[in-house]
């Protein structure tokens, strides 16, 4: 039996849309530093904003040479930013901008269909319940919050948290280590055959994959390492093949 199943989040119990290349979005963001007292134009916020990222990729990735995928924390870009205008942010005022930079950037965020009959399902089952997620926290914890799911997981594992994204190793190791997983009663859930299912594969966790519209291009089913896909990204038919999984072990 899977004891424990872990999620991935956008794209699998998540359905969003966002957008921070247009302009328009860049003019938003600016009025989000603009009422903090920090007066950017929106070429040159966009343009320090991208030079902060990469700096602080380059930076994790130099801290972690033999990672090859790494993430980082958005909330220390925006001090940079609001550092370059005199201003000393506060975690406060940090987490009010990533929320409004979030904010307006998000096109669409919704729940797909039988998300919380899935997860209460599992709950009522017996089921450990967690998150792995390539994301990042200020952003990601408010959105499960608001959608109503937060309260369903035993266990969360973000990205920008850990310095370390899917499909390193390493990130689901932390999670099997931090909360005493065994990876044989583990069961991956999620829509990205490779940082989802070959990630999982590499410390030993089965994969269960739903395509989703959102997922990476899957050409043929085939391409995708798992014990079971499902292809039509249905969420209301994952309780039910994870408890026939259950009964194929």
């Amino acid at each position: 039996m899977y004891k424990n199943i872990i999620f991935d989040l956008y794209g699998t119990l998540i359905d969003i849309r966002t957008d921070e290349f247009s302009l328009d979005f860049w003019r938003k963001a600016v009025q989000v530093f603009a009422t903090k007292g920090a007066s950017f134009s929106p070429n040159e916020l966009r343009t320090s904003y991208t030079k902060y990222v990469k700096r602080a990729l380059r930076h994790e990735r130099l801290r972690h040479p033999i990672f090859k995928h790494v993430d980082i924390d958005l909330l220390q870009v925006f001090r940079r930013l609001y550092q370059d205008k005199g201003i000393n942010a506060d975690v406060t005022l940090l987490r009010d901008t990533a929320h409004r930079f979030r904010k307006d950037s998000t096109l669409m965020i919704r729940l797909y269909d039988g998300v919380i009959e899935l997860l209460e399902g599992l709950k009522a089952a017996g089921r450990g319940v967690y998150l792995l997620s390539n994301a990042q926290e200020s952003f990601t914890i408010p959105e499960m919050d608001e959608l109503g799911i937060l309260k369903y997981f035993d266990g969360i594992m973000i990205s920008s948290e850990e310095k370390v994204s899917k499909p390193q190793k390493q990130f689901f190791t932390k999670l099997l280590e931090r909360y005493r997983l065994d990876p044989k009663e583990c069961l991956m859930v999620g829509n990205d055959k490779n940082a989802d299912m070959l990630g999982a594969k590499s410390v030993g966790i089965d994969g269960l994959y739903i395509h989703q519209e959102i997922s990476p291009e899957v050409k043929d089913e085939s391409e995708v390492t798992a014990l079971r896909k499902i292809m039509d990204g249905d969420v209301r038919k994952l309780l039910g093949t994870i408890m026939e999984l259950d009964h194929e072990e």
